[in-house]
């Protein structure tokens, strides 16, 4: 089953469920999806849903840190609620070693020297990591690899 037809069902649950906290995050989630689709007149595939996730995660941890230090718990707890669901449809994050030996793999294969070959390297990398790592922290592990 895919992602997105995944999170239709799941959105059926929770309303059949009553889960109304959980409704919301999905809710949120098919927008996101059904906005991106809009915008590129196609549906998205899996990978490009994933992605679409990963972003509203990032978004909701710059949100998190904003609201508490305004002092507003109670509004980043309801973003908190919303992450987990956020996460809970993303694939299992990769482990610091799998994530090392990508990035080995990704040199190896692209043949890459120095941080001129980042470009080919970050390319390489963002099918297999996307959803799964930070891209900020693959892009850092790249940089020490090539010698930065």
């Amino acid at each position: 089953m895919g992602l997105k037809r995944e999170l239709q069902e799941a959105m059926k649950a929770a309303l059949k469920e009553g889960d109304k906290a959980r409704l919301g995050a999905i809710r949120l989630i098919l927008n996101e999806i059904k906005q991106r689709e809009i915008e590129l007149r196609r549906e998205l595939s899996e990978e490009e849903i994933v992605a679409v996730l990963g972003k509203m995660v990032r978004q909701r941890l710059e949100t998190i840190q904003q609201y508490r230090q305004a002092g507003r718990e109670d509004l980043a707890e309801k973003e908190r609620l919303e992450l987990e669901v956020i996460r809970s449809y993303l694939p299992e994050p990769l482990s610091e070693e799998e994530l090392d030996r990508l990035v080995e793999e990704a040199i190896a294969e692209t043949g890459a020297k120095s941080l001129r070959d980042m470009g080919k390297v970050m390319a390489s990398l963002r099918p297999k990591v996307q959803g799964r790592a930070d891209m900020g922290l693959v892009s850092q592990k790249v940089k020490e690899r090539l010698g930065v």
